[in-house]
This record gives C-alpha cells, sequence and structure tokens, in this order.
C-alpha cells in the first residue's frame, strides 16, 4: 500500500450525489495498491492539510459547472502546494483541454479513463515531474470495474433526496452504462464517446447499489447518459435491484426516441420501480430539434407522455429554452404546453431559463447554422458566446434569469414561479397579460417524485 494520503480526489459538483466522479477512480487505485483521500466540495471545504500532504491531485469534472469550480479550486490548490500535480479528468476537461493544460493543470483525461489516471498517478508517485497523459483521442477501451469506494454515505448532509407523497428519503446514484449510442450536437458526450457506450457489469452495479442501501438509501438514480441505450442490460440491472430490494424505488434518465421506440419496456419498469424518467425534450419546435439533431420531433413528446402515463411513471422534460433558433412564438408555447400538459411540477424551474452551452469542442461549432451566430470564446465562462438575432430573447432570458433566481432564494412554489414567467414574457412580446391556467392551489395540488436538487449542467 503506498503512502495514505499522497494522492487526493476532488469532486466539485454532481448534481448533489454523492460523487461517482471520485469513488470510481478511487477503487481502481487502492486496487492498484494507492490509498487516496476524497473530498467532495459540494458538500464540505477544501481540507487544506489534505492538499498540502498531495503529490498528485485529481480533479473531477464531468460537467460545466463542476468545471468552473475545478478551476476555482486548482488555483487554491496550487496556492497551498505549488508542487502538487494537477489532473483534469471526466467529459469537460476533454472538450477544455488546450485550456486547462495552459497553465492550470498539467494532465487530462477524458472517456473511459480511470485505467490511465493509475498509470499517471505511479508516474508522479515515482518521481516523474515530466508525466504526461495523451489527450490527442479519448480513451474507449473496455474497463475491469471494480466496486466503487464510497468515501461518504449517501445520506450526508447536502446530498440530494427523493421528495415523494410529501416524504423524504435518500437517494443513492450509480451507474449502468457509459457514453451513449447518439450524437445529439449540443451534448458533451458525442465529441468524447463518438456513439459508443459501455455496461457497467451487472454484479458491479448490483454491488453498489447494495452498499448504499445498506448506508441508508431508499431510492436509487441510474445517472446512465441513457438508462435505454441498452434495453436488456438495463431490465436485468432493474430486475435484480427489485428482487434484493423490493421497497427501493428508482428514476432513469432516457431519450424521448427510445421512450418511443423501447415502449413495451416502460411498463415493466414502473413494476419494478421506477417512479420517474428524466428525459432531454429540449424544446417543443422541430425546428430547434432538427438543428440539434435530437432525433426526436414534436409529436414523438407527445406520444413519450401518452407511454410514460399510461404506465403511471412521471416524466420529468429538461429543455434548452434558449437556442439561436428559438423564436417567441416557440418561447411562450413552450409554456403554454406545459400548463396544457400538466407537467409544472414535473419541470424544475430553472429548466425555463436553460440557455445553449457551447463549450469547446462542441460538435455544434461545426455547423453553419450555429457560426452564424457565434461570438468569441469567453475562457473564463469556459463556453462560445452567441446572440439571438431577435435582441428580445436574450433580453426575455435575463428576465427570466432572474425570477429563477428569486424563486429558488424563497423556495418558491413552481406554479406561481411559472406564471410570473407567462406574465413576464407577454409584457415583453406586446401582448395582452395572459390569464392564470396553472390549476389548483399549491395547497391542494399533488405533487410528482422529483429529486431536491434541480436538475442543472
Amino acid at each position: 500500500m503506498r503512502a495514505q494520503g499522497e494522492v487526493l480526489l476532488v469532486s466539485c459538483y454532481e448534481l448533489g450525489h454523492q460523487p461517482l466522479g471520485t469513488a470510481w477512480p478511487a477503487a481502481f487505485l487502492e486496487r492498484a495498491g494507492f490509498h487516496p483521500a476524497q473530498l467532495d466540495l459540494a458538500v464540505e471545504p477544501l481540507d487544506e492539510a489534505a492538499v498540502r500532504r498531495a503529490r498528485f491531485v485529481g480533479i473531477s469534472v464531468p460537467m460545466h459547472t463542476a468545471l468552473r469550480l475545478g478551476v476555482r479550486a486548482a488555483e487554491r490548490i496550487r496556492m497551498l502546494n505549488p508542487d502538487a500535480f494537477i489532473c483534469f479528468y471526466g467529459l469537460y476537461a476533454s472538450l477544455n483541454a488546450a485550456y486547462l493544460l495552459a497553465g492550470r493543470g498539467h494532465a487530462v483525461l477524458g472517456g473511459e479513463l480511470e485505467q490511465a489516471l493509475v498509470s499517471l498517478v505511479e508516474q508522479v508517485s515515482g518521481g516523474d515531474r515530466r508525466a504526461t497523459a495523451d489527450v490527442s483521442r479519448p480513451l474507449l477501451a473496455r474497463l475491469d470495474f471494480p466496486l466503487p469506494h464510497r468515501a461518504t454515505a449517501p445520506g450526508a448532509p447536502g446530498y440530494a433526496r427523493l421528495e415523494r407523497d410529501g416524504q423524504r428519503v435518500i437517494a443513492g446514484y450509480v451507474e449502468a452504462t457509459r457514453g451513449c449510442l447518439h450524437h445529439c450536437l449540443h451534448c458533451p458526450i458525442p465529441p468524447v464517446y463518438g456513439g459508443r457506450f459501455f455496461a457497467v457489469p451487472a454484479p458491479v452495479v448490483l454491488a453498489d447499489i447494495r452498499q448504499q442501501v445498506e448506508a441508508g438509501a431508499r431510492h436509487i438514480t441510474f445517472g446512465d447518459p441513457d438508462f435505454l441505450n441498452g434495453p436488456g442490460h438495463a431490465l436485468r440491472v432493474t430486475r435484480a435491484l427489485h428482487a434484493d430490494f423490493p421497497d427501493v424505488t428508482f428514476d432513469i434518465t432516457a431519450k424521448i426516441e427510445h421512450l418511443v421506440r423501447h415502449r413495451t419496456v416502460v411498463p415493466e419498469l414502473a413494476a419494478l420501480g421506477c417512479v420517474f424518467i428524466v428525459s432531454a425534450v429540449e424544446s417543443f419546435s422541430d425546428v430547434v430539434l432538427a438543428r440539434l439533431e435530437k432525433g426526436h420531433t414534436r409529436a414523438d413528446v407527445f406520444t413519450a407522455l401518452g407511454i410514460t402515463r399510461d404506465a403511471g411513471v412521471t416524466l420529468r422534460p429538461s429543455f434548452v429554452a434558449f437556442t439561436p433558433w428559438t423564436t417567441f412564438d416557440d418561447y411562450l408555447d413552450m409554456l403554454e404546453v406545459t400548463v396544457a400538459e400538466a407537467l409544472i411540477d414535473q419541470v424544475d424551474p430553472i429548466q425555463y431559463a436553460i440557455r445553449l452551452l457551447v463549450p469547446p469542442g462542441s460538435a455544434l461549432l461545426e455547423r453553419p447554422w450555429m457560426r452564424e451566430h457565434l461570438g468569441e470564446l469567453d475562457e473564463t465562462a469556459l463556453t462560445y458566446r452567441w446572440t439571438h438575432p431577435d435582441p428580445r430573447m436574450d433580453r426575455l432570458h435575463g428576465m427570466v434569469n432572474r425570477l429563477v433566481e428569486e424563486a429558488a432564494e424563497r423556495a418558491g412554489d413552481a406554479a406561481e414561479t411559472l406564471e410570473r414567467i407567462r406574465a413576464a414574457a407577454a409584457a415583453l412580446a406586446e401582448r395582452p397579460r395572459p390569464e392564470p391556467r396553472t390549476g389548483v392551489t399549491p395547497r391542494v395540488r399533488r405533487r410528482s417524485a422529483r429529486l431536491t436538487e434541480p436538475w442543472f449542467c
């Protein structure tokens, strides 16, 4: 066993979940004889003593928010321990490799990276200050997965809970697959995985579920980019989960396209304990969906809503509410469909404010319909700026952002927030103020199952 504490793995943000972005690398490193420390900056402060002890610091950046926080964390780490070797790893490390290697970190890893991370740690541990990682292409070799090493309990303060029927229970988090079959242009996964996905062996997934249930979890989030990339694997895992823990519920993420194609799977998932499905609807505009190459249409969204309702599963849509191709009418239509389809409590209000993110490496950069709206790369924001051809849309985004932030600060009701956004949008469009249409009052409205951490990126 190598010296304890010489390797520090840092998670910055994983949507309120106990971070798998450090738990899996820690398990690979332990199998190689290291004893890494783990730190989750989403729920605990930076441990300065741990930073000073570390020879190698790995910073997990699976999403944009995590990367922005990770860059700031790296600045503090360099101040506390200038000799530490810093490696950024994860989806957004690959996309932003040039930026990160320009004095912010020593190495970058993406894709199926854990074994490469072990090799890098071994180089640094052996005294090689010139240790490098090949960032010319993502790592896509199949891995021999160990059981993730969970440093904290899923029920630790600060982690997300499942909220259902007025009760909150501890939620665990696992991944049964990594990568994705699809090539949605705005997604960070295709530039790294190129349409490939990797199944984690069912026994490993189930053992990880077991250790979290034994630690108090009564709900499991499957964090796969698309749980139905491999429907047979998905059913094997969920059938075994239900057989072992019949009272434990779960949620998944799946494309609209897959919900329609695999519609016969949805009722069984419901019977096995699935209480909601997150799906990247993105827009109700066929123009926008085509620009993003989503693989589904407006009509498909309504079909998927019918499939999930018939099965007794809640569909929780996510949106990219602001794109260069979203018209004012498109935005108003999104709000009206949300009301008409009784989705008010199935949509976290932050979704009404999500603006298209175009990071370096995005496949959107190759498309002429994106380039005509594109500005300069904002390195500190880690995204390209873009401007909407209708100036009102950029003003609307600022207004909606403020309304959503205010609602979050005071834990405002989703229906009230939606009504404020509808009114603000109508006023900016110089249209009559819409009649309130959000149905029953908050006191009697039955809310659908949700996690207490709103989805974000």
